[in-house]
């Protein structure tokens, strides 16, 4: 029984051909997570012979690495754009913590929870967790610093405190990919942990959220 041929690829640029398969690894990421990322899955997204995808890109490590710091860099940047937005830190942090909670990026949330579990083998992808994770540290600290300037925040170490909310954060998110415990009052909850953690008064995040209408943007 014959084979079907492959249609021959249309003929790019090497740069055009990059960006194919960069874009066709951040597809298959998204929609069926990290450790999907193989050369079969990228060729069939893009429509490409694997050895294709291995010409440009011959260290599969290093693109899944590529691929998770593009992915979750974007949403880095995104929400440090809607947190910008906000006149004041309160607000600033209700909308934060809203937008990481409100389960609409559960998807992005899978390519984390993988990256932690795959950069155990793979120390490209370990060393773009990393920084990864600072960069966040460095939005989360900086609402903190404003807080403590503007808004009554109290806190002696906002690097610290950063880190702490973004632990209860990624631990609500990942219990919620499993739906463990209610996956919807996962922005009530953190906002009274929050609170507290930060010496505000109960309701004050939420009275922010409600104040200035903050949601998300969607990609």
């Amino acid at each position: 029984m014959s084979t079907p041929a492959r249609a021959r690829a249309s003929r790019k640029s090497p740069a055009e051909r990059s960006a194919e398969i960069a874009d066709a690894a951040r597809g298959v990421a998204l929609e069926q997570g990290l450790a999907a990322v193989t050369l079969r899955s990228i060729a069939a997204r893009a429509g490409v012979a694997p050895a294709l995808v291995a010409h440009y890109e011959p260290n599969m490590d290093a693109l899944v690495a590529s691929t998770f710091s593009t992915i979750v860099g974007a949403e880095t940047d995104e929400v440090a754009r809607l947190i910008a937005a906000q006149p004041e830190p309160r607000r600033r942090l209700g909308t934060l913590l809203d937008t990481l909670l409100d389960g609409a990026r559960d998807d992005v949330t899978v390519v984390w929870v993988e990256a932690w579990a795959l950069g155990r083998r793979n120390d490209a992808l370990a060393a773009s967790v990393r920084d990864q994770m600072d960069a966040w540290q460095v939005v989360v600290q900086g609402v903190i610093e404003q807080g403590v300037a503007e808004a009554g925040f109290e806190t002696d170490d906002a690097a610290a405190t950063a880190w702490q909310l973004l632990g209860m954060i990624d631990g609500l998110n990942a219990q919620a990919l499993v739906r463990w415990g209610d996956a919807g009052d996962r922005g009530s909850l953190i906002h009274r942990a929050v609170e507290g953690l930060l010496g505000l008064p109960r309701g004050a995040l939420s009275a922010a959220r409600s104040a200035s209408g903050a949601g998300r943007t969607t990609r």
